[in-house]
């Protein structure tokens, strides 16, 4: 009986799966290089969708000053002719103050409500007065703060749009992987009370 050569049946598997092993190697590099590509992209994606948030919300903000900064300017034309308003002016006062002190979009939105509905009755109010109302400078703080009421509602859309956008990244199968790790989180939508008054009407 012969004796087995070894080399002629283990050698041959052996040195088949030497070869095998550096494309395996390959392989789980490549895959991990794709991983990490995706994982970077994936995460600029995110990162620049939620800069575009911050970046609406800064418009939003921005008109919502407009608005705040013409109010006394409404107020001072109208106070003297509207001594019996008295409680209106005061609670405008008190509500600009309240908007000017608050910190975060959801504190801003509720004093910007409060602060749109006391406009609204104070316009209200001056509309009863056509002699008031005629007046050049009311009527044009009238119409400023109507036009900046209906790019207000612009903003908050198109903020309402970005953070859509983001929140699809972020919840997004698989890229709520890496959402989570990297600190993402969905971002609240603008939510106008129902009952907000709606932007004043000039004549």
């Amino acid at each position: 009986m012969r004796p087995v050569d070894p080399t002629t049946t283990s050698g041959a598997p052996v040195a088949a799966r030497a070869a095998r092993s550096p494309s395996r190697a390959w392989l789980i590099v490549f895959v991990l290089l794709l991983l990490g590509a995706w994982t970077a992209t994936t995460y600029n994606r995110m990162t620049q969708a939620q800069q575009a948030v911050d970046a609406q919300w800064a418009q939003v903000e921005s008109v919502y000053q407009r608005r705040a900064d013409l109010i006394p300017n409404l107020v001072a034309a109208t106070q003297g002719y509207l001594a019996h308003e008295r409680a209106l002016f005061e609670s405008l006062a008190r509500a600009r103050e309240l908007y000017a002190a608050s910190s975060g979009s959801p504190q801003r939105v509720e004093a910007a409500n409060q602060l749109q509905e006391l406009t609204a009755r104070l316009i209200a109010v001056v509309e009863q007065y056509p002699e008031l109302r005629s007046r050049e400078v009311v009527l044009s703080l009238m119409d400023e703060l109507a036009g900046t009421e209906n790019r207000i509602a612009v903003e908050r859309r198109r903020y309402n749009e970005r953070v859509r956008d983001y929140n699809q990244l972020v919840l997004g199968v698989p890229r709520s992987l890496v959402a989570g790790p990297f600190g993402f989180k969905p971002r609240p939508y603008f939510q106008a009370e129902a009952d907000a008054a709606p932007a004043p009407v000039t004549h």
